[in-house]
């Protein structure tokens, strides 16, 4: 691989892009289970989250660097034009092409999905959502994220829609217990934004970047990580709780508990913001092992019913 190839490939961020997975398999693992299940439409549903993620990744990146929050002070990785090595105008490229290729793969999603032209209009509008909230996260006169409301939109994104429009998207239908796994979904994406704000405490601080972690401050944001954790495992363990299978059956998930406690004894003695630079690819591993052993539970359940 070249160095211009390699350059472009961290700027997607590829250690980010493992969240797309999570709420498309737990999706796809749930319609598994209503007796409804398509590579299609998961594989096309993997490819265009995954494309609206890296979307978001360049977006961010060149928010950040025009505003001057991606600077010598920040400790996290080197940005690619925070570095220099990728300008303005060829950024502004990719994220077009990017957008074009989402539009393009998201309408295949839904028009092989779905065949009500209401749900088709519904899903066509929420993509779009998608892409706007993608590009002005960081982007634009007023970005919301520097309002802190960048955790809602990860909850919204990366939980409830993509682990309830998935479903939809197999099903072409919706359960209201469904609210509990999308939320235990979206909570831990929550909680890999949360380390990498927590990371960036100070220099967002100093930037103007009112993340959710600088209105609470260091110590509070970590208590507010626990609860996200917390949440999340109470929210799966619910619904497994909930089916009419053998407890048993769902004891696997159990060694999710073991994962997150990990994790949250290294967040809560983190002493500085530094301690947490390796600790966001480690929230990402959390968040892939507790969707795979839930949507492993599942799977197991509907097999052996």
């Amino acid at each position: 691989m070249n160095t211009n190839h390699r350059l472009w490939l961290e700027a997607t961020r590829p250690k980010t892009l493992p969240l797309t997975l999570v709420s498309i398999v737990t999706g796809s693992a749930l319609s598994f289970s209503s007796g409804h299940f398509s590579w299609i439409v998961t594989a096309l549903a993997v490819l265009t989250a995954t494309l609206l993620q890296i979307l978001s990744n360049l977006a961010n990146d060149y928010g950040d660097a025009v505003k001057g929050t991606d600077n010598e002070q920040r400790i996290g990785p080197k940005r690619a034009m925070q570095s220099g090595l990728i300008d303005k105008a060829s950024m502004k490229r990719a994220i077009v092409i990017n957008i074009v290729l989402a539009v393009i793969f998201g309408s295949a999603l839904v028009l092989v999905s779905l065949e009500s032209l209401q749900n088709i209009l519904i899903f066509i509008a929420l993509g779009l959502l998608a892409i706007v909230a993608a590009i002005t996260y960081t982007m634009g006169n007023k970005p919301y994220g520097y309002f802190g409301l960048g955790d809602i939109s990860v909850f919204i994104f990366f939980g409830l829609l993509g682990v309830i429009g998935s479903y939809f998207l197999q099903t072409g239908s919706f359960d209201y217990w469904l609210i509990l796994p999308s939320v235990g979904c979206g909570l831990l994406a929550v909680s890999v934004l949360n380390v990498n704000n927590m990371r960036d405490i100070e220099n967002d601080a100093a930037c103007g970047k009112r993340t959710v972690v600088v209105r609470l401050g260091t110590q509070r944001a970590k208590r507010y990580h626990l609860l996200l954790l917390l949440g999340a495992f109470l929210a799966f363990s619910t619904y497994l709780f909930m089916q009419s299978t053998p407890v048993w059956l769902s004891i696997p998930f159990a060694f999710s508990a073991i994962v997150l406690a990990k994790h949250a004894y290294q967040v809560w003695n983190a002493p500085t913001p530094r301690h947490f630079i390796p600790m966001m690819s480690g929230m990402v591993k959390c968040c892939l092992i507790i969707n795979i052993l839930f949507s492993g539970v599942i799977v197991v359940q509907t097999i052996t019913s």
